[in-house]
């Protein structure tokens, strides 16, 4: 982005995020205010070309799906009171299929909880968003400069496949402010939604091999434009539970594993001779990055697997996982969200978890959980 010399600025990753936002083709935001995502509004309304203050978080997403059907590439900023209102809403765009991404900033719960503590515990709430266990890309940001590159991702993630992103952050990656050298931040690309070009007959929900369809406006004139979030056939009407109709709908999920390697994001520091790999994501992965450091300082041979595409689960991390007898996933909830979406219920012999509400997980707890047994 600017040459070797030293670009500092006390800055917030909320800043960050958003400027990130627009770069890559998000060109409206719709909120409304919410603890603590309240400097993401803040920024919006400063950066973006089009900002809209909603009365409530359901007229959000709805609002987001007009500017959507209209060509736009909107986004929103949430905490958990404010996700729950827009769980419908967010079901209904993604069987529109409609681009637009969601920053959902964890705090603590269960309801309102505290709003001013951070939290990991979102995850679950992500997962089950829609009927049917169809899955929402979901990112996570694990420090400033995944800000950068990981919202970017996130926007052109929902472009490239016409669906709602959730990115996943915390309270305390959104609002603290730390000395930040920006000078290589790569530069950002926009992305445009994929518009049909075709001189007959448009198909709004028809996909070619890349199970994605081409997309228009309602706002031109030139071809019908169907949008529905019913059952429907490759032409927009309504349907009951035709093949065609039950086809079109499996391809909702179909179209998201088929491009899942290409939006797959996460750090892997691996240790030749190590037996034993660190799992974390969000904001516990700079305790985990550290306690690894001091690890290796110790002489322990110890593996580091930051996930930031958290869903769907990517097989890499699989892969990756299987390779080592024991494994610690760190995580700020309280039974360990992340770990059981990995292993099930039934868990894996020599995996443990580092978990905590309420507080910032150190970096001593993980030393400690990996040299128990030592």
């Amino acid at each position: 982005m600017h040459d070797n010399k030293k670009n500092l600025a006390f800055i917030d990753g909320s800043r960050l995020i958003t400027e990130a936002l627009v770069r890559a083709g998000a060109d409206t935001f719709v909120g409304y205010p919410i603890t603590p995502a309240n400097l993401l509004y803040l920024y919006a309304t400063k950066r973006f070309p089009t900002m809209l203050a909603a009365p409530d978080e359901i007229t959000t997403l709805q609002w987001m799906s007009g500017f959507a059907i209209s060509g736009h590439v909107p986004v929103t900023a949430t905490s958990f009171p404010g996700y729950a209102l827009m769980v419908e809403s967010i079901g209904m765009a993604a069987m529109m299929e409609l681009p637009m991404v969601i920053i959902l900033v964890q705090r603590l719960g269960p309801a309102t909880g505290t709003a001013t503590r951070g939290a990991q515990g979102d995850l679950n709430v992500v997962f089950g968003t829609m009927s049917g266990g169809y899955s929402l890309p979901t990112f996570s940001i694990s420090n400033y400069r995944d800000c950068w590159e990981v919202s970017a991702k996130a926007v052109h993630t929902a472009i490239e496949l016409r669906t709602p992103v959730v990115l996943l952050t915390s309270k305390e990656m959104v609002m603290t402010q730390q000395s930040f050298d920006w000078s290589d931040l790569p530069e950002i690309a926009p992305k445009k939604v994929k518009q049909f070009k075709g001189e007959g007959k448009y198909f709004p929900y028809k996909a070619d091999e890349s199970l994605v369809p081409d997309f228009l406006p309602v706002s031109q004139n030139k071809h019908q434009v169907r949008i529905t979030a019913s059952t429907h056939d490759t032409k927009g009407i309504l349907q009951n539970s035709t093949p065609e109709a039950i086809s079109n709908t499996k391809r909702l999920e179909e179209k998201v594993y088929k491009h899942l390697d290409s939006y797959t994001l996460y750090d892997f520091d691996e240790q030749d001779g190590a037996e034993t790999l660190v799992v974390s994501w969000d904001i516990s992965s700079l305790a985990s990055r550290e306690a690894v450091v001091e690890l290796r300082n110790q002489g322990k041979k110890v593996s580091l697997l930051i996930a930031k595409t958290l869903l769907p689960i990517p097989k890499v991390y699989i892969d990756i996982i299987q390779r080592y007898k024991k494994v610690v996933v760190v995580e700020e909830n309280l039974k360990g969200q992340f770990r059981q979406l990995l292993f099930g219920a039934a868990g894996r012999e020599g995996v443990t978890g580092i978990n905590g509400i309420a507080k910032m997980i150190n970096p001593s707890e993980i030393v400690e959980e990996v040299m128990r047994y030592e």
